[in-house]
């Protein structure tokens, strides 16, 4: 089985990109972020013919996730319970016995704003929501664009970017704690090559020169990271013309026994 995350960054633009690229990698759960869409706007129809069922939650210009599935798809919950939020960035449900959450984390602006601190009670409202719905759902998967670089390898420049939004010491603090619940950073179970990213600024060739940032996770609980047995980023969609800035990755478990 495979599960993925994309930021997509305006599913109303990159609809053909993603059915693109389903069609050469087929998946069994895609979450996807900043669909930027309403819910009425959502193309249910051409998903479906792609062969995935579909949950989302939208909003118009900003923010939205959706999962798309092979399988049945199961108790939705949109948004994180007991947080007020009017912000569309969180989708959990149940496939194939595995709980997985689709979220897109805050940005943050830069530390010390409004923005920021929001970024960091919504992420101590999902630690303490997910450590409910780990207990409930052992086999668990939180998948989505986190806005953090847990560490200076996650990052083109480190020293250049010391003191800024995703990388900040709080910040990378929450990614530790939503760690500490005994979720795995799928992609650091295996060696990976040097500078790896997963997003890249549209401005200044961001892309072409490699100056990117590894934001995009996929974190899993200690069943579901014992069959993992790789986690990879796929940089080709990154190429295609008006593409996301950021790219899908990927992990692949082996099948429950």
């Amino acid at each position: 089985m495979k599960i993925a995350t994309w930021n997509v960054n305006s599913l109303k633009v990159r609809l053909p990109q993603v059915l693109q690229w389903l069609e050469t990698n087929p998946v069994d759960v895609l979450c996807l972020q900043e669909t930027k869409m309403t819910d009425d706007k959502f193309p249910v129809a051409e998903i479906n013919a792609a062969g995935y069922q579909v949950a989302f939650s939208g909003q118009k210009t900003y923010n939205g996730v959706a999962i798309l599935s092979r399988h049945p798809i199961r108790d939705v919950v949109k948004n994180i319970p007991g947080f007020e939020d009017e912000q569309q960035r969180v989708l959990a449900a149940t496939i194939e016995g595995m709980r997985i959450v689709c979220a897109y984390i805050p940005n943050g602006q830069a530390p010390d704003t409004d923005k920021f601190h929001y970024k960091l009670r919504w992420l101590d409202a999902l630690h303490d929501w997910l450590k409910g719905e780990q207990a409930q759902h052992p086999q668990l998967a939180l998948l989505g664009d986190y806005n953090i670089a847990p560490e200076d390898r996650d990052v083109y420049d480190p020293a250049k970017w010391v003191g800024q939004n995703l990388v900040s010491p709080q910040e990378r603090a929450a990614f530790v704690r939503l760690q500490d619940l005994e979720l795995k950073d799928s992609f650091r179970l295996f060696e990976q090559a040097d500078k790896l990213f997963s997003w890249w600024d549209y401005r200044q060739m961001g892309f072409r020169l490699n100056r990117g940032m590894r934001i995009d996770h996929i974190l899993l609980s200690p069943p579901l990271a014992a069959r993992c047995t790789g986690c990879v980023i796929d940089k080709l969609p990154r190429k295609w013309e008006q593409p996301s800035d950021h790219a899908p990755v990927i992990a692949t478990l082996e099948a429950a026994a």
